[in-house]
C-alpha cells in the first residue's frame, strides 16, 4: 500500500474500540474499567468508521483498547476492515478471555499482528505491573500460541523508573521469544501513570544506545513508542544511512503523535495520539480524514518548526522531534521539548533533516 506522507494521511491509526478490560494494570492509559461504556460506538458507527478508514488508506490500523476482545464484534471488525483493504493488528490483553480464543481464528479474520505486553521480565514483576495474578504465564503462553499460528507478534515493554533495572532481563526474553518486534515503550505521564514513574534521562540514553546494537542484528525488529530520540542515538550510533533504513523498521522516520499517528477512542473522539488526549473532533460528526488533514492541532504537530526548546533548535527534529505527548504530560505544551532526552542539539545538518515514508 503506498503511503504520500505525514500530510495525506496518518501511517498509523489506532482505533480504541472499547475501554474495557479485565487488568488493572498500574500506568494504564486508558484508566481502563470492568465494563463497556454505554456510549462507545455502537456497531453501525464502528462499520462507518471502517468505511471511512478505508476510504483514508492508512498503512496500519492497530485495534486497541481497554481489551479489544471485551466487544464480541472484535472479529467482525477485523474481518469488515480486511475486506476493505486495510492492514489490521490487534491488541488485546493476557486475560482468560485472550487465552480462551482461537489463535488460527485471529489470522483467519484478517489479523496481521497481534501485540501483547511484558512490562516485567518476571512472573512475580509483571503480575504486580498488571495487577492481576497469572498475566506473566498467560502472556507467555499467547506468543506461543501466536507462533504456532503463524501470527505475527510483537511484545510491548513500557519502560518505568520502576522497572528499567531489569532491561537486560527483558532483552534475554526477546531473544528467547523471538517476537517479530520488540516495542519499547517511554513512559508518558498520562492515565494512571505519573512523572514520577519516569526513567531517568541519562539511563534512557544507556538503554537507548544498548537498544541500537541489537537494529539489524536481533532475531527481532526493535522500535521505540514514545522514545523518538532512540532514532537520533540510532543515527550517531550506526550513521545516518542505518539510522534511516533501520532493518525491519518500518515506519517512515519523523512519525510521532499527529504527524502519521491518529487515534480515536471508544466514543469516536480524534486524538493526536492516545498518550496526547486533546479533543479534535469525533468521527460521529466529521470524516477522521478532515480532522487530520486540516485540524490546528494535527496542522501544528506535523511542523517542525513550531517545536519549541531543544527541540525546535535540534539538528534531529525531522527524524525524531521528540515525544509531543510527555512534553504535554510535564509541562502541559504539547510543542515544548522532550524532557527524557539528555541531548543537546549541536546545530544543522541538512542530510539528517530530510525524512523518507516507508517503502
Amino acid at each position: 500500500m503506498g503511503y504520500e506522507g505525514f500530510d495525506v494521511r496518518p501511517f498509523l491509526v489506532f482505533w480504541e474500540i472499547t475501554r474495557a478490560c479485565a487488568l488493572a494494570c498500574r500506568h494504564c492509559r486508558a484508566e481502563a474499567q470492568s465494563h463497556r461504556h454505554p456510549d462507545e460506538l455502537n456497531r453501525e458507527e464502528s462499520s462507518r468508521l471502517v468505511r471511512q478508514l478505508a476510504e483514508l488508506k492508512p498503512p496500519m490500523l492497530i485495534l486497541t483498547g481497554g481489551d479489544p476482545l471485551m466487544r464480541s464484534d472484535a472479529l467482525d471488525l477485523v474481518r469488515e476492515a480486511t475486506a476493505a483493504g486495510l492492514h489490521v493488528s490487534l491488541s488485546p490483553s493476557a486475560t482468560a478471555r485472550l487465552m480462551n480464543a482461537d489463535f488460527h481464528e485471529l489470522k483467519a479474520a484478517g489479523v496481521e499482528r497481534i501485540s501483547l505486553s511484558l512490562d516485567g521480565a518476571t512472573r512475580q514483576t509483571h503480575d504486580a505491573f498488571r495487577g492481576i495474578a497469572g498475566t506473566f504465564d498467560r502472556t507467555i503462553a499467547a506468543v506461543h500460541r501466536a507462533h504456532a499460528a503463524d501470527l505475527g507478534v510483537q511484545i510491548n515493554t513500557t519502560l518505568t523508573r520502576g522497572n528499567l533495572g531489569e532491561y537486560e532481563a527483558f532483552k534475554k526474553l526477546m531473544f528467547e521469544l523471538k517476537p517479530a518486534m520488540w516495542s519499547v515503550f517511554l513512559l508518558v505521564p498520562t492515565g494512571r501513570a505519573g512523572i514520577a514513574d519516569l526513567p531517568v534521562p541519562q539511563d534512557i540514553e544507556f538503554v537507548f544506545r544498548d537498544m541500537a546494537s541489537l537494529v539489524g542484528k536481533a532475531p527481532f525488529a526493535v522500535k521505540t513508542t514514545e522514545g523518538h530520540h532512540f532514532r537520533r542515538v540510532t543515527i550517531q550510533t550506526l550513521g545516518a544511512r542505518a539510522g534511516k533504513h533501520r532493518p525491519g523498521m518500518r515506519s517512515p522516520l519523523g512519525i510521532r503523535d499527529g504527524r502519521g499517528v491518529m487515534f480515536i477512542s471508544h466514543t469516536g473522539v480524534v486524538s493526536p495520539s492516545g498518550f496526547l488526549p486533546f479533543d479534535c473532533g469525533n468521527v460521529r460528526q466529521e470524516h477522521p480524514a478532515e480532522i487530520y488533514r486540516h485540524h490546528p492541532l494535527f496542522v501544528s504537530l506535523r511542523d517542525s518548526d513550531a517545536l519549541g526548546g531543544k527541540c525546535g533548535r535540534c539538528e534531529f527534529r525531522n527524524v525524531c522531534g521528540g515525544s509531543r505527548a510527555r512534553a504535554y504530560g510535564v509541562t502541559g505544551d504539547p510543542f515544548a521539548e522532550d524532557p527524557a532526552c539528555v541531548y543537546q542539539p549541536r546545530g544543522v545538518a541538512p542530510h539528517l533533516l530530510q525524512t523518507t515514508p516507508a517503502s
